[in-house]
């Protein structure tokens, strides 16, 4: 009988290592799960829930977008990225909006038309689904600056109406790439 006890007991023992050991596996890997997860959230893609219907049609309220924080890191910001950065006059606030000047540059806009560095031509936007209005600048934008205005431009509260007109590049939190609610899709940008 004593043999009996002597086997039955390293079993139990061992049942109870190899719960314990999952246990501990399941617990390192939650873990690492929610660290990697703050890492990637943090440091390489966020998440945008747009409020209003500033940057109709391309992007409609309740959309939400994922945001690639690393996309200026490795490029410079061009003219037509649809990006969100901090709200120069409230930094707590998240705007998503369209690059339209960029560093140096001066914009003038005409009967709604944008025009860059006093060109002749205005600036070809494809993404504007009404014909804008109003005559606003001329803006000159600071090194190191972008210009920013929404795609419906005749509800836009962008930087034609701020304090601070600009917003510095590290300040934009980074280039808005991918709709996954209420569609999926990739975001188009405008064709200059």
């Amino acid at each position: 009988m004593s043999d009996e006890k002597k086997e039955i007991e390293p079993q139990e023992s061992d049942k109870k290592t190899k719960i314990l050991k999952e246990i501990r596996d399941y617990a390192i890997l939650l873990v690492l799960a929610f660290v990697l997860a703050f890492v990637f959230n943090r440091f390489v893609i966020a998440n945008a829930e747009v409020p209003t219907g500033s940057m109709e049609p391309i992007v409609m309220p309740g959309d939400r977008l994922l945001v690639n924080r690393l996309e200026y890191v490795f490029y410079e910001p061009q003219r037509g990225d649809i990006v969100m950065f901090k709200f120069p006059d409230d930094e707590e606030v998240d705007y998503l909006k369209r690059i339209i000047g960029l560093p140096g540059e001066t914009v003038t806009i005409k009967k709604g038309l944008v025009y860059i560095n006093d060109s002749k031509v205005p600036l070809s936007e494809p993404y504007l689904n009404d014909p804008p209005e109003g005559d606003y600048g001329p803006f000159v934008v600071p090194e190191g600056c972008y210009f920013m205005l929404g795609d419906n431009r005749n509800i836009s509260k962008d930087a034609r109406f701020w304090d601070n007109k600009f917003v510095k590049k590290e300040k934009i939190v980074g280039k808005a790439f991918f709709r996954y609610y209420p569609t999926l899709g990739k975001l188009k940008k405008a064709v200059y």
